[in-house]
């Protein structure tokens, strides 16, 4: 099977993007496509695939599978990728429409420059319900909360923009926090799953983020991950609404607007390379 690709990085979190009109897959091939694909030894190498196929009414459906496989509700980033995609092919269009796991999402291009196109998501209204991230709990909201995991009580805070995030407040990130958010990440209080953040405060407007991403681990950003990160420093005082996001591969903008309550993140999307993969 021959799969045509194109891949882009945001900050070193990267992503192949898949058309259905070349690649024809369903819900049972594209795991073990992804799986595939984004092998970093035999395959192509990414943090996941996005999926783009014909939805009424919206510029495309988009799809998120990891690079474990799993499905995703919604990728900040992979939303960006694809508002990039659609803009080289469409280059008068600067807005479009997608649909996702989560319902309907915004890109807006910004501008381009030599390095990259600039793109903000819209990712919609934060939710800290833990019936809603999903997380096991007797609370209706987990804000900076104590919540044991594997034996331990860590202050967590639980919300979801379009998909599930735990973040956790640190001075720095001189401990192993690879192997906490792999343990956290499949914890029975998350029956999902659940993305993780390290946050240490530098200031008013800035944040430093360490990414633990469901089902592709250590990436160099998440762009849910920045929009989690900030609504809960806002939540505990931490931060202002406007913050900027510093990964270890670069920054993000993001914004929890307090006009319509939408969380939205702006970062560069960079165009690597497009080939042909074949699968065996």
């Amino acid at each position: 099977m021959k799969i045509k690709f194109r891949k882009y990085h945001v900050l070193g979190n990267d992503f192949l993007v898949l058309e259905k009109q070349k690649v024809r897959a369903d819900g049972r091939k594209l795991p073990s496509i992804a799986k595939a694909i984004c092998n970093r030894r035999t395959g192509v190498g990414a943090d996941g695939i996005v999926y783009l196929s014909a939805s009424r009414g919206f510029d495309s459906k988009i799809d998120i599978y990891n690079a474990d496989g799993s499905w995703a509700e919604k990728s900040g980033n992979g939303l960006r990728i694809a508002g990039v995609d659609l803009a080289i092919r469409l280059p008068k269009k600067k807005s479009f429409k997608f649909l996702t796991g989560d319902g309907p999402s915004i890109v807006e291009i910004n501008s381009k420059n030599k390095s990259g196109w600039k793109a903000t998501s819209d990712l919609g209204e934060p939710d800290f319900r833990t019936s809603k991230v999903p997380v096991k709990s007797q609370r209706k909201f987990l804000i900076n909360c104590p919540l044991k995991i594997a034996g331990v009580d860590l202050p967590i805070t639980c919300l979801s923009v379009g998909n599930p995030h735990a973040v956790l407040f640190v001075e720095d990130f001189e401990f192993p926090w690879q192997e906490l958010g792999a343990d956290i990440e499949v914890s029975t209080p998350f029956p999902e799953g659940t993305n993780v953040e390290f946050v240490r405060p530098v200031s008013r407007r800035k944040i430093e983020v360490a990414e633990w991403e469901r089902g592709a681990g250590a990436t160099g950003s998440s762009g849910t991950g920045a929009a989690a990160a900030v609504c809960a420093s806002v939540m505990l005082g931490l931060t202002e609404r406007k913050c900027t996001v510093s990964f270890s591969g670069g920054s993000l903008g993001v914004n929890w607007s307090s006009a319509d309550n939408h969380v939205r993140t702006t970062g560069e999307v960079n165009y690597v390379m497009e080939g042909i993969f074949e699968k065996r």
